[in-house]
């Protein structure tokens, strides 16, 4: 990376622009690039002015007061051949005329002189000088930078406190607590680590899940991309036995040992099947076993009223995906999304050019990002989407069979502080005949209603009273469910049964 700086400024390069709010990091790079070619540096903020730093003047010499811009950029005028003038923030000050002109006239000087100006900005340049700008893209910490960030972190913290704290990570659970960092600064990742050893003073790999939603909470929700929180577990789905086998098999596929042994880490699923079957539970579960990150893309959020902006929306998505990797990309009711993509349209062609984005983004990237994307009507769209490479499997989600009814009965009693053994689970599984599991937790919270309103304890006889009152989905669109079993019939992998 400094090597790419540095080859910028030798070429003549007079002014390059770096994009970044990780402003230190920037300005480190600037530095070892300064002091590499021998050049003199020069620092400018509107706070401080510039100042002219030299090996034996850690410090530095003001050269223009703060608050002047012009007089910094005069100065620049004046200054000797072979000097690195790195400006914070002078963005916003180029729209005035009087620092647009300065600057125009500096470039040619700089190209004269073997000099250069690197400005770095957290807010984007305006067009004023952005075309006269080179941009260079430090991107994200690499994962021995953020290595090196956990491990200073941690011997600041015990030094602060007394070598009273201790770490019990292996080589290999460093290694996931350092990829779960993926997508922050320097600065930020060092206030996570921080965190997690303070909350008990100890860093380990039971840190994982703290770290993971700090990250979550820390980055929030950008553009079409909203950060969810991962709080379920595999014991959370009754059935799906198969689904969950297959994920279990590839929990470390995204762990250095995987590459080191051959493996290529896994790519995604799509899963077709009835609504409230469990599909999107999925995702969440994937995200809190494998201590990643989820983030669900909204289809919605995508489409814009403006020539070019629905690609943008994309566009932005799918990087800042990667940037946040390792994650689990959550694409929910993804045919809403592209299913014209399919079909002639009268969208001018717009959904097939963001599924084409898409497809070709799914096939060549090579982040750490799973992919889950759920449908309800898979025949809506193009074959092309479910071929080998762009999702590992296609998992059909059918309605729970009895055993799996009897597991999902289990699991809404206990998630509302009921013993299951005190209920005729069995008799309820069987009145739940068709029933999907959002249905099934219908008639829980339905039966505690009743039970509350004639003031008695939840028993089996109200569950099984509501269950009788309520007419499942399945049973309304009959013909629908039995369309979609037929089409994943030799198609897709079932997600319970006995087919692995």
């Amino acid at each position: 990376m400094q090597r790419q700086l540095e080859l910028l400024i030798q070429a003549g390069t007079p002014l390059i622009s770096i994009d970044t709010t990780d402003e230190e990091r920037a300005l480190a790079l600037s530095i070892e690039v300064a002091e590499k070619l021998g050049w003199s540096r020069y620092e400018w903020s509107f706070i401080n002015g510039l100042k002219h730093y030299k090996e034996d003047s850690p410090v530095g010499a003001t050269m223009a007061k703060a608050g002047d811009p012009p007089a910094a950029l005069e100065h620049l005028l004046e200054s000797k051949p072979k000097s690195l003038f790195i400006f914070k923030d002078l963005g916003p000050h180029c729209k005035d005329a009087k620092v647009h002109r300065l600057v125009r006239e500096c470039l040619q000087l700089c190209a004269d002189r073997d000099s250069a100006i690197i400005m770095i900005d957290s807010l984007p340049l305006p067009d004023e000088i952005k075309r006269f700008t080179v941009r260079y893209e430090i991107g994200w910490p690499s994962l021995d930078e953020l290595e090196e960030v956990v491990k200073n972190t941690f011997q600041r913290i015990k030094k602060e406190n007394g070598g009273n704290v201790k770490h019990e990570l292996t080589k290999q659970s460093l290694y996931q607590l350092v990829q779960s960092l993926r997508g922050l600064s320097c600065r930020e990742a060092e206030r996570v680590v921080g965190s997690a050893i303070l909350d008990d003073g100890v860093l380990s790999a039971d840190d994982l899940s703290t770290i993971v939603e700090l990250k979550r909470t820390l980055l929030g929700t950008t553009g079409c991309l909203e950060s969810i929180a991962a709080d379920f577990s595999v014991d959370d789905i009754g059935g799906l036995d198969n689904l969950k086998a297959w994920l279990r098999k590839r929990r470390g596929g995204f762990s250095r040992e995987a590459r080191e042994f051959g493996i290529e880490p896994p790519r995604g699923v799509l899963m077709l099947g009835v609504p409230g079957c469990g599909k999107s539970l999925c995702a969440k579960v994937v995200a809190s076993d494998w201590k990643m990150s989820l983030l669900r893309l909204d289809p919605g959020n995508l489409y814009q009223k403006f020539i070019g902006e629905s690609e943008s929306q994309l566009r932005q998505a799918l990087a800042q995906a990667e940037a946040m990797a390792p994650v689990v990309l959550w694409v929910d009711e993804i045919e809403k999304a592209f299913a014209s993509a399919s079909a002639s349209s009268s969208d001018g062609g717009l959904s097939k050019r963001m599924f084409g984005t898409l497809l070709s983004w799914m096939q060549d990237h090579r982040h750490p990002i799973f992919i889950v994307a759920t449908a309800n009507d898979i025949t809506a769209l193009p074959p092309e989407l479910m071929r080998k490479g762009r999702f590992d499997e296609v998992f059909f989600v059918d309605l729970p069979d009895e055993a799996a009814r009897r597991k999902i009965f289990e699991i809404h009693l206990r998630r509302r502080k009921r013993d299951p053994a005190k209920f005729d689970v069995t008799l309820m599984a069987e009145a739940a005949k068709d029933f999907s599991g959002s249905e099934i937790e219908q008639v829980v919270i339905s039966a505690l209603f009743r039970a509350f309103s004639v003031k008695e304890e939840l028993a089996s006889e109200h569950v099984l009273h509501e269950l009788s009152q309520t007419s499942p989905l399945s049973g309304l669109m009959s013909e629908r469910v039995e369309e979609l079993r037929a089409w994943a019939d030799g198609r897709c992998v079932p997600a319970s049964g006995l087919r692995l």
